[in-house]
C-alpha cells in the first residue's frame, strides 16, 4: 500500500513543487470558488456543500476526459472548442447577470420577507446548487488544457503508466480543492447571519461577484 502511495513510484517528478503549485492555483480566486462562497452566504452550508460537490464532479469529469484524450479532441477541432468555450462564457455571463440582479434587488430592499436571505427574482436561484456548479465546471474548456499543461510538468517522460501518474496528481488536486472549498463554506456560513442582518452588504458582495463572473466570461472568449 505504501508503495502505491509513494509519489516517486507513481512516476511523479518534484512532488513538493507540485503541491506548492497546486496550493497557489487553488487559492487564486476563480468562478468555481466564488460561486461556492456566494451560494453559501445566500442559502447556508447545505447549499454550499451541494455546490462544492458539483464542482468536484465536474472537475473529476474534466480530468478523466483529459486522461482519455479529450484534450486532443478539442485541440484538433477548433469548432468544438469554440462552441464549448462560447457556451461556458454565456453561462458565466448568465450567472453574473443573475448576481447583479439579485444585488440590485437587495440594495433596494425588495425581498419576500425581511428575514429571508434568498432573492427569488434572481436568475441563479432557479437552479439547484449542484447543477449550477456542475455546469460551471464543465463549461470551461480552458480547464482541460490547464490540467494537461500543469500535470505534464510533473510526469516522468519514460514512466510506463502515465495514466496512473495523472490520476495520482488529479486525486491530490481534488483533495486539496475540496479542503479549500470546505473552508469557503465555513467562512460563508459565518457571514450568513451578518449578511442576513445587513442586506446591503450582501448586495455589495453579489454585485462584486457578478461583475467578476462577467469579467471571467469575457476572458474566456479572449
Amino acid at each position: 500500500m505504501e508503495w502505491l502511495l509513494s509519489p516517486s513510484n507513481a512516476g511523479i517528478i518534484d512532488f513538493p513543487t507540485y503541491l506548492l503549485g497546486t496550493i497557489f492555483t487553488i487559492l487564486f480566486p476563480g468562478p468555481n470558488s466564488l460561486y461556492v462562497l456566494t451560494v453559501t452566504t445566500q442559502k447556508g452550508w447545505r447549499a454550499g456543500s451541494w455546490a462544492a460537490l458539483g464542482i468536484f464532479i465536474g472537475d473529476s469529469i474534466l480530468m478523466l476526459g483529459v486522461a482519455l484524450g479529450a484534450a486532443s479532441l478539442l485541440a484538433s477541432s477548433p469548432v468544438i472548442f469554440n462552441v464549448v468555450r462560447s457556451l461556458g462564457a454565456l453561462y458565466l455571463a448568465w450567472l453574473g447577470i443573475g448576481l447583479l440582479q439579485g444585488g440590485r434587488l437587495r440594495w433596494s430592499g425588495v425581498q419576500e420577507r425581511s428575514d429571508q436571505l434568498a432573492v427569488k427574482a434572481s436568475l441563479i436561484d432557479h437552479l439547484h446548487p449542484l447543477l449550477a456548479a456542475l455546469a460551471l465546471s464543465l463549461t470551461n474548456p480552458k480547464a482541460i488544457f490547464f490540467f494537461v499543461s500543469f500535470f505534464s510538468q510533473f510526469i516522468q517522460p519514460d514512466f510506463a503508466h502515465p495514466i496512473h501518474t495523472f490520476l495520482y496528481l488529479a486525486c491530490v488536486l481534488q483533495l486539496m480543492s475540496m479542503s479549500y472549498l470546505t473552508g469557503l463554506i465555513c467562512i460563508g456560513q459565518i457571514f450568513l447571519r451578518f449578511f442576513t442582518e445587513h442586506p446591503r452588504w450582501a448586495a455589495v458582495l453579489w454585485i462584486v461577484v457578478g461583475f467578476l463572473l462577467l469579467a471571467f466570461a469575457l476572458h474566456l472568449l479572449l
